[in-house]
This record gives structure tokens, C-alpha cells and sequence, in this order.
């Protein structure tokens, strides 16, 4: 799939020799895992993954379902940290691991992780914080306010895994102690008060991350502050402003600010240790892939990651050579197919999606290809309904082979709106269905609550917004979101006409 934003240009022979490799898949409820590597790490890695989970769904009394197995999340293992960050882009010469989140294909890349002694790397306190943002808007639609959703991602992430089967959690963020310490100080009232923290200029590193964990995990932890978290987010959720549910619940702010000092400073600190009978997982499946669809992972990563059209054609070079020593490997001419829709060859990818099919009518991916292929061909077409129907049909397929796929449901909605027909009542609902499988993905709300706010349904439409108004890395799509809230709180007529890109941005009423 296409994504202009990756800049660096990736070239075909990034990856010399793992071509030659063969990959072990990983599969359990909840994550599917790729690797170059001998069973037992992938399995261990695989297992410290549900185990993290399952210890969250416990300490935060989740009941989230299992997702579809393509609504799971994808880890691709690569061989070191510069791979991951040619991969992602920029010049971020410290990134250690990232997260995609996704309806229908979330992803992250880390490189290879040390499991056996349990501690975690920093790669893999990446992958368990991003993980974490995942779990949370996953199992809760309440807006968090930004410290307490890094702050939970820090509490979780400093994860350590016994040989046992347990789990520790809550433990010290040792990876913060140097933020904490020498970073630009960040106060108690700068989280509690979003508006505090943006009267000061944000043009060097300081310790938002660090403090928010500090004030999670003292909290979670201390006697004396018991259920004083619990009542805090009680408050948020019944509309009380951040600042106000903050003193309420946790009293005086500079109070506060001295007890976590002190808290600080402590020699020893509290964690959660959760035995092996307490966070019960499912079972692990293996798989040896073949030699065609090892060969094909390294282009497989990178159409996942998301290039760019300009990219794309050294990629289709690689991905057709593959494809040619093993013409009968299905899962090759699936990412053949994926390669030629990123370059633009929608004929192309439709015969090799059909290719693929021919041999494996549950290859999940060549559906996805061919219908991508025919919505782009329908967007041309002279007879938009006939062309809008014949790019219905591989989604409606893929649905009977996997009805909680989130992509058939999004699509089954898109084939109306792009044909300018007002979309049925049929597909509004599956629009909200692909919505709660996938609700970490920010862009689906945003489409989802436009169609709410045109059909005025205000109040979906602001629940809907909320968590993407209030995402913890914010950007564009958080800005627009919270100008879309603003104007509905000030206009409740509104139904998403008029240009709100010269709106000001005050805030999102709460």
C-alpha cells in the first residue's frame, strides 16, 4: 500500500543475502511474528508478547475480544537497528523500533530482541509502549489525557519476563532515570493542566515521558493515594476539565508536585509481579515459510512499511524477479500483486492477485490487492456503478472468508461515498463496525465521524473524534479533530459544511 511520507529512498539491495533466509512465522491470538531465527527465541518472543497482554487485560480489566486474524498485530524482526530506521525514514539516528497502527494490517518493526535472560531492550520497550497505546484505545473509547497515556505506556513497557511464565510490570523505567534527572523539568501542573505545559517553548528534550510515568506509577503504588487515580478518571469521563478533575482527585497541585520528589527519591520502588497462572495464554503456532515467500520478505516489509510511487518501481524489479522462481507460491504473487498496485499497474495486480487465488482461495492479501486495483480503476470508469460493484466483490469475498476483516467493511462504505451516492444505512453500520475492530486507527475515525457529523448525529460523531482529538503524538489529523469538536460544541446545527482550516484551536471542550 502506498505512503508518501516514507522519504528515504530504499533501495533493492537493502538487505543482501536474506533473500537466501528462511523465515519462521509466529502466530498466537494476538500477534503474528516474522523472523530470521531458530524456533525457540520466536516462540519465547511470542510468548513474553501474549503474556504482556494478558497481564494488561488483567491489571486493567479489559475484556477485549480476540481480534480476526488480520486485525492482529504484525511484528517483522529485522537484523539491527539501521535497517529499522531505513526503513521508517527521516534522520532519527536513535530510533530503536516503530509502530504502525492500521485497520486491518497494524505493524511494527524492531530489530533482533534478546529474550532469554527477560530483561528487556530498548527495542523492545518501544514495541511494548507502542503496543500499550494500542491495548488502551483499544479496550477504552474515553479520551486520555496525553500524561496518563504515556505515563500507562512507560508503567507497562518496563516489563520483565521470568522463565517461569511470569510477569513483572509496573517495574522502574530505568530508561527515564537520565530524562528525570537532567532533562528540562516538567511539574506535576504541566500534566495535570495541558494549557500550563504550552505556555512554556518545547525547543529542547525535557521530561514529559519521564514524569508522566513518575506519576502513574506513584499513583498506582502509594497507600496513601489509593483509588485517587480511579476517581480522577471517573471525573473525565462524566465532562470534568482536566485541571478541575485533577484537584478534585488528587488535591492541591504543589502538594503533589513536593510528594513525588520525594517518591522519587526513594531506594527502592514497587512492581507488580503477575505469575504464570495468572496471565494464561493460547498456543503458539509455527511455521517454516517456504523458500519463495522467504525470498519475497524483504519486499514484503517494505510494501507493508509503505512506499512511495517514486519508490516503487526499483521495489516491483525485486518483487517480479522473485515471483519468477516460484511462480507457485501464492503468498508470492500476493505481494507481487501488492507491488505492482504501489506501482501504479492496476491490470497487473488484478492478474496476479488472481494468480495467487487460482492456487489459495484464502490468500487474505490478494483480495485486498485486487480490490484496491479495481476501486482505484473504478474511480475512472465511465459506468461508476457497474465499476463500484465489480470492486465490491473481492471484499464481499474476503468478508464470507473473514467477516471481522475491518477492510471489506470500510470499503463496502467507500464504494458509495466515491461514486457520490449517499451511502445506505447497510453501509454506515459496517463503516461503524470496521470502527470498534480497529479503533486505534485514527484515520477510520476520522472518516467515520464526518459521515456522523453530515448525518447529525453530534454527540457519535464527538466520541468518535475524541480519542483521535486527544492522540498522544498528536500532528495534522489531532488538530483538524479538535477543530471539528470545537465546532460543534460552539454550533450544534453544524453539519461539517464551511472550511475549518483557518479555524483557531483552543482546546477540545471537555
Amino acid at each position: 500500500m502506498q505512503f508518501k511520507m516514507l522519504a528515504a529512498a530504499l533501495s533493492v539491495f537493502l538487505w543482501p543475502g536474506l533473500a537466501q533466509a528462511a523465515w519462521l512465522e509466529a502466530s498466537s491470538e494476538h500477534f503474528v511474528i516474522y523472523a530470521d531465527d531458530n524456533e525457540r527465541d520466536i516462540t519465547r518472543f511470542s510468548q513474553q508478547l501474549e503474556r504482556y497482554h494478558a497481564g494488561m487485560a488483567l491489571l486493567l480489566a479489559s475484556k477485549s475480544t480476540v481480534p480476526s486474524p488480520s486485525n492482529r498485530v504484525t511484528v517483522y524482526v529485522v537484523r539491527n537497528k539501521r535497517e529499522v530506521q531505513e526503513l521508517h525514514g527521516g534522520d532519527n539516528k536513535f530510533l530503536g523500533g516503530f509502530y504502525v497502527p492500521r485497520a486491518g494490517g497494524s505493524l511494527a518493526i524492531v530489530p533482533k530482541v534478546d529474550s532469554g535472560n527477560g530483561a528487556v531492550t530498548m527495542s523492545m520497550v518501544v514495541l511494548l509502549h507502542e503496543y500499550a497505546h494500542h491495548f488502551l484505545i483499544s479496550s477504552n473509547s474515553m479520551p486520555m489525557p496525553r500524561w496518563f497515556s504515556e505515563g500507562a505506556a512507560e508503567f507497562f513497557a518496563s516489563a520483565k519476563f521470568e522463565p517461569d511464565g511470569a510477569v513483572w510490570l509496573g517495574r522502574p523505567a530505568q530508561h527515564r532515570a537520565g530524562e528525570l534527572y537532567f532533562a528540562k523539568d516538567v511539574k506535576a501542573a504541566d500534566l495535570l493542566d495541558p494549557a500550563e505545559y504550552d505556555k512554556s517553548k518545547h525547543t529542547t528534550y525535557d521530561a514529559f515521558y519521564g514524569k508522566s510515568w513518575l506519576l502513574y506509577h506513584y499513583l498506582t503504588f502509594d497507600v496513601a493515594r489509593r483509588g485517587q487515580l480511579g476517581r480522577y478518571i471517573a471525573l473525565l469521563q462524566d465532562g470534568k476539565a482536566q485541571r478541575d478533575a485533577a484537584l478534585e482527585a488528587f488535591g492541591d497541585i504543589d502538594t503533589l508536585e513536593k510528594d513525588l520528589d520525594k517518591y522519587l527519591s526513594k531506594n527502592r520502588m514497587s512492581a507488580l509481579k503477575l505469575t504464570a497462572d495468572k496471565v494464561p495464554i493460547g498456543a503458539i503456532s509455527l511455521r517454516v515459510l517456504p523458500a519463495g515467500e522467504s525470498a519475497m520478505m524483504p519486499v514484503r516489509i517494505r510494501s507493508k512499511r509503505g512506499i512511495s510511487r517514486e519508490e516503487a518501481p526499483a521495489l516491483l524489479v525485486e518483487a517480479r524477479a522473485v515471483a519468477a522462481r516460484y511462480p507457485g507460491d501464492s503468498a508470492v504473487l500476493s505481494a507481487l500483486a501488492e507491488s505492482e498496485y504501489d506501482a501504479g499497474n492496476d491490470k497487473e495486480a488484478i492478474a496476479a492477485a488472481d494468480a495467487a487465488l487460482a492456487l489459495d482461495p484464502k490468500q487474505v492479501n490478494a483480495y485486498v490487492q485486487k480490490g484496491l486495483a479495481l476501486f482505484r480503476i473504478a474511480s475512472e470508469a465511465d459506468d461508476s456503478a457497474a465499476a463500484y460493484k465489480a470492486a465490491r466483490a473481492p471484499f464481499i469475498a474476503l468478508n464470507r472468508i473473514e467477516n471481522d476483516h475491518p477492510l471489506p467493511l470500510m470499503y463496502f462504505y467507500r464504494s458509495f461515498v466515491e461514486q457520490g451516492e449517499k451511502p445506505p444505512t447497510l453501509a454506515l453500520d459496517a463503516l461503524i463496525r470496521a470502527m470498534q475492530l480497529a479503533p486505534f486507527d485514527l484515520g477510520l475515525r476520522m472518516n467515520l465521524g464526518q459521515a456522523l457529523i453530515l448525518l447529525g448525529r453530534r454527540d457519535d460523531a464527538r466520541i468518535v473524534l475524541l480519542p483521535v482529538a486527544y492522540s498522544p503524538h498528536g500532528g495534522g489529523m489531532s488538530d483538524f479533530a479538535r477543530k471539528m469538536v470545537e465546532r460543534m460544541d460552539k454550533d450544534p446545527a453544524w453539519k461539517g459544511e464551511g472550511d475549518l482550516s483557518e479555524e483557531g484551536s483552543e482546546g477540545v471542550s471537555e
